[in-house]
Formats: structure tokens, sequence, C-alpha cells
């Protein structure tokens, strides 16, 4: 099943301040989780749920992300996209 994705602008802006090839790189890394069956198996559940409710490690990146508002994982609403030293502040 192929899910949606819908960024923020914080995310957007994320994306925008990394540099081009790096930008690719997460890019391709978040579609091949979202084309997988269970896109949350390659996730972990966070526990500060104020910065979202689960994270995808890229390298040393973290994709914080949020399901839609009935819990189901149709539409990854990807909000932040941070360096992991950066991400949790």
């Amino acid at each position: 099943m192929k899910y949606k994705l819908f960024y923020t602008g914080k995310a957007k802006k994320d994306l925008f301040s990394l540099g081009q090839d790096l930008t690719g790189q997460i890019l391709d890394k978040i579609d091949f989780y979202i084309e997988k069956d269970e896109p949350l198996r390659y996730s972990k559940k966070l526990k500060n749920s104020k910065l979202g409710t689960y994270r995808f490690r890229i390298g040393d990146y973290r994709a914080i992300f949020d399901v839609d508002a009935k819990g189901n994982i149709t539409i990854l609403i990807i909000l932040r996209i941070k360096h992991r030293k950066e991400v949790y502040l």
C-alpha cells in the first residue's frame, strides 16, 4: 500500500537548509520506508510527544512524524528533519 506524505512548512525549511545531495538521500530513504507494508516497523515511538509521535532514522538525521488524526497510517505527516544532535532539543 502506498502511503501519502505531507511535509509541514518547518520540515520543508529543514530540507532546504541541507545540501542538495543530503536532501536527496533523506527523501529517498523516506520513500523507501513508506513503500513498505508496515512503515511503522522501521520507526521508533518517541517518549516526548511534543515533538511528534514517531521518528525515522536516516543516518545522522531524524525525520519526526505523526500519523493522521484517526491513528491510521495512511498519511504520514513529516514534522521536522534535523541532525540527531539538534532534533530532540
